[in-house]
């Protein structure tokens, strides 16, 4: 199974709980898996409760440091500005993501953290990955949300 495949299936699980289909999973440099997690937000009552911040959370739990320094992350979605914030602050190595977020993304767009002037950390990032897979995902979400 991929790392993508990991951040999908937290996705599907996310959305099979009513929540916004957003999965993510952090690596270790070796490739091992640290952390996995969907979106909590409603369940959590916690508006930080993002797949990506849960996913980073246990990530430096499970390895006993507040940066995961050589370490990826794998999201469906282009992260918001917070969860950007958090990459920087963990000093993740490189971020993958899959459907992009013009709407509420804050790498590629928006606010587009990592080409801040005072960004103290800029991890590298490749967008796009399985984009189609991931953004039907939210897509079929919001459409039943809609009715």
């Amino acid at each position: 199974m991929t790392p993508m495949d990991l951040a999908l299936k937290e996705a599907q699980a996310a959305a099979a709980r009513g929540e916004v289909p957003v999965g993510a999973a952090v690596l270790a440099p070796d490739g091992t898996v640290l952390g996995q997690a969907s979106n909590r937000t409603e369940a959590d009552r916690d508006a930080s409760a993002h797949a990506e911040m849960l996913a980073l959370r246990a990530a430096a739990r499970r390895l006993g440091t507040p940066r995961l320094v050589g370490c990826d992350l794998v999201a469906t979605l282009e992260p918001c500005p917070m969860c950007a914030a958090a990459l920087v602050h963990f000093r993740i190595r490189r971020l993958v993501f899959g459907a992009y977020d013009p709407k509420g993304g804050g790498v590629e767009h928006g606010p587009r953290m990592f080409d801040a002037p005072g960004c103290l950390h800029r991890p590298e990032v490749v967008g796009g990955v399985r984009e189609t897979e991931c953004a039907a995902l939210l897509q079929d979400f919001f459409r039943g949300l809609r009715g």
